[in-house]
C-alpha cells in the first residue's frame, strides 16, 4: 500500500495544476463528445424548471410573499447568478468532467475537494430519490383517474400510509432513468431536450393565455401587510419576501449539473460559460413572468394548493390549460432526476478517476462510452431510498449541499484571482470580489436559516467521508503516487 507523499498539511492541500487539467481535458478520451450548446442548456434548464415554477411559485404567494413573490424570485436569482458566474468562468477555463470537485482541487486543494465531491454525491443522489417520489404521486393520482390502482403495498413508502411498504412507480423511474444515461449519453440528452421543449411550451401557454385574464386589482397591495399568526409566525411584509427568497432560491439552481458533462461537450470552453448562463437566464425569465401572471389571474390567498397553476386555470373555466399544465409537469419533472442522476454519476468518476475512491468506478461503457457502474449503482440505491423511506426531510439535507458547493466556487474564484491573474479564461466573472462574496453571503445566510437535524445528518455523512478519505483516498490518491 502506498503513503501519501510528504506531510499531512501538504498531503491534504496537493492539487492539480490548471494546465495540467487543460491538458488532461484535451488528452483524455474516456468520454465521447457529443454534446452541443442548445443540449447542455436542456440540462441545466432540466435541472432549474421543475417544483419552483409549477408549485412553490403559488405556496409562497399564498404563504408569504403575495405578487411580490416576483420580487422573491429576483432576489434569489440575484444570489443564485452570483454563483452562476463563478462556475461559468470555471468551466470555460477548466473544462473537465467534476465541476465544483474539479474546479476544487485545481485551487483549494485535495482535501477540500473530496469534502464537496462527497457532499455532491449526497446531493445529487437524494434529489434523484425525492423527486421520484414525488414524481409518483401525480402518476399515481392519474392512474386513479383512469381507474387502474396499484395494490396498497406498491404504493407508497412505510410510513406514508397504512398498509404500504415500497414506492414502486418511484423506484422504477430511478432505474429506467439509469439505464437511459447507461446506454448513450446522447441520446438520454436528446430525450430530455424533448422533455425540457414540453415544459417550456406548457410555461409560454400559462404566460400567453393567462395576461389576457389578468387583473390588476389581484396586485393591489403588491407587498401585502405584515401579519403574525397566533403561534408568533410572521407573513407577508418585506420580511416575508425575505422568506419566499430563501424557500424558492433551491428552485433556481441546477445549472451546475451541466458542468459536469464538461467531457461530453463538443467545444467545452465556448459552450459551457454559454450553457451555464442561458439556462439561468431563460429560466428566471419564466420564474418572474409566471409569478405575475399566477398572481394577476388569481388572488394570492387562493394559491396554496398541491397544484396553484392548474387549479388557477381550473377556476377561470379553463379546465383543458389545467390538464395541460398537469401533464406537462408530470412529464417535465422526469428532466430533474435526468439532470441530477447525470450529474452524480460523473463525480463519483471523477473521484474514482483521481485514486480517491476504488478504480474499479473509473471505466466507462466499451460499447456506450458512459461511466456505466457508478450510473446504475446511483440509480439502484436512488431507486431503494425513493421506494423505502418517505422522503420529508430531504430537501433540507439536499440545499445544505448545494449551498456549500457554492461556497466553495465562489471563494475559489477570489483565490485564483489573486493566485494566477495572468491565466486566459473563456469567461471572466465580473466585478470580484463583488460578485462572488454576495454568492458567499447569500449561502452562508440561508445555510443558517436550516434546521439542527438538517446539520445532524450533513455532519454524519461528512464524517462517514472523513472515514473513507483517510481510510483510502488519501493513500491511493493518484498525486499521492506521483
Amino acid at each position: 500500500m502506498s503513503k501519501p507523499s510528504g506531510s499531512l498539511a501538504s498531503a491534504l492541500t496537493r492539487h492539480k495544476s490548471i494546465e495540467q487539467l487543460q491538458a488532461e481535458a484535451g488528452s483524455r478520451g474516456d468520454f465521447r463528445r457529443v454534446l452541443g450548446l442548445w443540449q447542455l442548456t436542456g440540462i441545466g434548464l432540466g435541472g432549474i424548471i421543475g417544483v419552483g415554477i409549477f408549485v412553490l411559485a403559488g405556496q409562497q404567494a399564498a404563504a408569504n410573499a403575495g405578487p411580490a413573490v416576483a420580487l422573491a424570485f429576483i432576489i434569489a436569482g440575484i444570489a443564485s447568478a452570483a454563483a452562476a458566474l463563478c462556475y461559468a468562468e470555471f468551466a470555460g477555463m477548466i473544462p473537465v468532467t467534476g465541476s465544483a470537485y474539479t474546479y476544487g482541487y485545481a485551487v483549494l486543494g485535495e482535501f477540500a475537494a473530496w469534502l464537496i465531491g462527497w457532499d455532491l454525491l449526497l446531493e445529487y443522489a437524494l434529489i434523484v430519490a425525492a423527486v421520484a417520489s414525488g414524481w409518483s404521486g401525480y402518476v399515481m393520482a392519474i392512474l386513479d383517474a383512469m381507474g387502474l390502482h396499484l395494490p396498497v403495498w406498491a404504493q407508497g413508502a412505510m410510513g406514508t400510509g397504512e398498509g404500504r411498504v415500497f414506492n414502486v412507480i418511484a423506484a422504477a423511474v430511478s432505474l429506467l432513468i439509469a439505464g437511459l444515461l447507461t446506454v448513450r449519453t446522447e441520446w438520454g440528452a436528446r430525450f430530455n431536450t424533448v422533455i425540457v421543449l414540453i415544459k417550456v411550451i406548457a410555461v409560454v401557454l400559462v404566460i400567453g393565455v393567462g395576461v389576457f385574464h389578468i387583473d390588476t386589482a389581484n396586485w393591489s397591495p403588491f407587498i401585502p401587510e405584515r401579519v403574525v399568526d397566533a403561534d408568533g409566525k410572521g407573513h407577508f411584509g418585506f420580511p416575508g419576501v425575505v422568506t419566499a427568497a430563501a424557500v424558492v432560491f433551491f428552485a433556481v439552481f441546477g445549472y451546475d449539473t451541466l458542468t459536469t458533462a464538461a467531457e461530453e461537450s463538443k467545444n467545452p470552453q465556448r459552450d459551457l460559460p454559454r450553457a451555464v448562463l442561458l439556462s439561468l437566464g431563460v429560466s428566471m425569465v419564466l420564474y418572474i413572468a409566471i409569478s405575475l401572471v399566477l398572481t394577476g389571474i388569481a388572488h394570492y390567498s387562493t394559491l396554496g394548493t398541491d397544484a396553484p397553476v392548474a387549479d388557477a386555470f381550473k377556476n377561470l373555466g379553463m379546465p383543458w390549460i389545467s390538464i395541460a399544465i398537469s401533464v406537462a409537469a408530470v412529464t417535465g419533472i422526469i428532466s430533474v432526476m435526468f439532470a441530477f442522476l447525470l450529474a452524480a454519476a460523473r463525480i463519483w468518476f471523477s473521484l474514482a478517476r483521481d485514486g480517491l475512491l476504488p478504480p474499479w468506478f473509473a471505466k466507462v461503457h466499451p460499447r456506450y462510452g458512459t461511466p456505466h457502474r457508478p450510473t446504475l449503482l446511483l440509480g439502484a440505491v436512488s431507486a431503494l431510498v425513493a421506494g423505502l423511506l418517505p422522503i420529508g426531510e430531504v430537501a433540507e439535507l439536499v440545499n445544505i449541499g448545494t449551498l456549500s458547493a457554492f461556497v466553495v466556487i465562489c471563494s475559489a474564484v477570489i483565490v485564483l484571482r489573486r493566485r494566477r491573474p495572468e491565466l486566459p479564461r473563456a469567461f471572466r466573472t465580473p466585478w470580484v470580489p463583488v460578485v462572488p462574496l454576495i454568492g458567499i453571503a447569500f449561502s452562508i445566510w440561508l445555510v443558517s436559516q436550516l434546521p439542527w437535524i438538517t446539520w445532524e445528518r450533513f455532519l454524519i455523512w461528512m464524517a462517514i467521508g472523513l472515514v473513507v478519505y483517510f481510510g483510502y483516498g488519501i493513500r491511493h490518491s493518484k498525486l499521492a503516487k506521483g
